[in-house]
C-alpha cells in the first residue's frame, strides 16, 4: 500500500529554519521522490526532487537554502529549510512519481504540512 505522511511544518520568523519529514512506504527505488508546495497563488511549485539515480534537483527559488535528505533504510525523505523567507509560506507536500517531471501530476502525495514564515 502506497503511503506518504508529512510532518514538521509550523510557524517561524524570517531567517529561521524548519525541517520537514516524509515517511513513505509502498515505493521502490524506481520512483522519483520530492517535495512541492502550494502557496497563496494558484500554481504548485516543485521545491526539490531526487531521481532514481540519486540525483537531487532544487527549484531556483530555494537553491542554496534548502536541502533534501533521503534515507532509504528508514524510508524517510526530509527537507531541511534554512534562511526561510515570507514567500516560502505554503502548504508543503511530499510526493512520488515514475519521473520527476510528473511529480505535480502524480496521485502519490501526502496530505501536506503547512509552513508559515513571518517577516
Amino acid at each position: 500500500q502506497v503511503q506518504l505522511v508529512e510532518s514538521g511544518g509550523g510557524s517561524v520568523q524570517a531567517g529561521g529554519s524548519l525541517r520537514l519529514s516524509c515517511g513513505y512506504s509502498g515505493f521502490t527505488d524506481a520512483y522519483c521522490m520530492g517535495w512541492f508546495r502550494h502557496g497563496s497563488g494558484e500554481e504548485y511549485e516543485v521545491v526539490a526532487t531526487v531521481d532514481t539515480r540519486g540525483r537531487t534537483t532544487y527549484g531556483d527559488t530555494v537553491k542554496g537554502r534548502f536541502a533534501l535528505i533521503k534515507d532509504n533504510i528508514k524510508n524517510m525523505l526530509d527537507l531541511q529549510m534554512n534562511g526561510l523567507k515570507p514567500e516560502d509560506t505554503a502548504m508543503y507536500f511530499c510526493g512520488a512519481a515514475s519521473t520527476c517531471g510528473g511529480l505535480l501530476r502524480s496521485l502519490y502525495r501526502g496530505q501536506g504540512t503547512q509552513v508559515t514564515v513571518s517577516s
